[in-house]
């Protein structure tokens, strides 16, 4: 079985070939079952959450929370990924599952913006400071090279420079910006990767024919957007998990603001089309993930190749 640590799974994922690994796999399709959780007392929850393709590949993501590690100097989060074989079993590779996870969520947004955005976007707003924060520039120019320009604010605005300074680091033109608002109002696409329970985002912040991407929001008790960025928007979604699992989306469809008819279709139905495809120049888009087993498995397949 070959073995794959943080730094050698991170170099096996560029973004362009995990762009097109996952809009190949989402075409291709694969299981997802419900995800397995465990509490183990009171100090620890396992997370297992498997995905194959008949007579191809079969891999399980394990991931241990603990949110006691910290006044060991410890991470309060752990995970691995182990791919097998999926007609005789054989284990086929171990891999860091902190670098697949983080890798393929940036990407998958990025694949999504680069059928629902403005082909001539230029300028990307970063809400958030987070590992998958860091990534998104880079994942979004793999999809859409014409952005030149990448803003970021955080809710501690000490976060956001060193951000700047990695972006800067490889080339980036970035910049921290003090007020969301404003930077929103500038920018051709917003992407959010926060952790936030209330609402940061607000529609009448985004410009027409913006795109609105939000990463975070994957349990009913998170938000990153106001209901009204819903209202009269394209509405895309990576999964209909979306739909059960995102506070996002869970509060405008229990008030009635939007019906799950207003779901223009998933990450599967965008990767059939061409880039900049589903973008109606004036209109809105914004696109809802939660996240995928799926995801996880094309990344994984794409290391276990290189």
């Amino acid at each position: 079985m070959r073995h794959f640590d943080a730094e050698a799974t991170r170099a096996a994922l560029p973004f362009t070939a995990l762009i097109e690994a996952l809009r190949q796999m989402f075409i291709e399709g694969c299981e997802v079952p419900q995800r397995h959780q465990h509490q183990l007392g009171q100090d620890l929850t396992l997370l297992i959450m498997p995905a194959w393709q008949l007579g191809a590949l079969l891999g399980i993501k394990t991931v241990s929370i603990a949110p006691g590690n910290a006044v060991r100097g410890l991470p309060g989060l752990f995970s691995s990924y182990t791919l097998f074989d999926a007609s005789t079993g054989q284990p086929l590779a171990m891999m860091d599952g902190n670098e697949i996870t983080s890798r393929r969520t940036a990407a998958a947004s990025a694949l999504a913006a680069s059928r629902l955005a403005d082909p001539a976007s230029r300028h990307l707003l970063v809400v958030g400071s987070g590992r998958v924060a860091s990534l998104l520039p880079e994942a979004y120019r793999a999809a859409l090279p014409g952005i030149g320009q990448v803003s970021v604010w955080a809710r501690r605005p000490e976060a956001a420079q060193p951000l700047v300074e990695q972006w800067r680091g490889i080339g980036i033109e970035a910049n921290a910006v003090p007020e969301l608002a404003d930077a929103c109002r500038q920018a051709d696409i917003v992407t959010c990767a926060t952790l936030a329970r209330e609402p940061l985002i607000r529609a009448e912040w985004l410009k027409p024919g913006s795109h609105l991407d939000l990463i975070g929001g994957f349990t009913p008790q998170m938000r990153e957007a106001h209901a009204s960025c819903f209202v009269n928007a394209e509405l895309w979604v990576d999964t209909d998990e979306a739909l059960r699992k995102s506070g996002d989306l869970l509060q405008p469809l229990t008030e009635g603001l939007i019906t799950p008819a207003c779901i223009r279709g998933d990450l599967a139905k965008l990767c059939r089309l061409a880039p900049g495809a589903a973008h109606q120049p004036g209109q809105r888009s914004v696109f809802k993930s939660v996240g995928t087993g799926l995801e996880d498995l094309a990344a994984a397949r794409l290391v276990n190749a290189s």
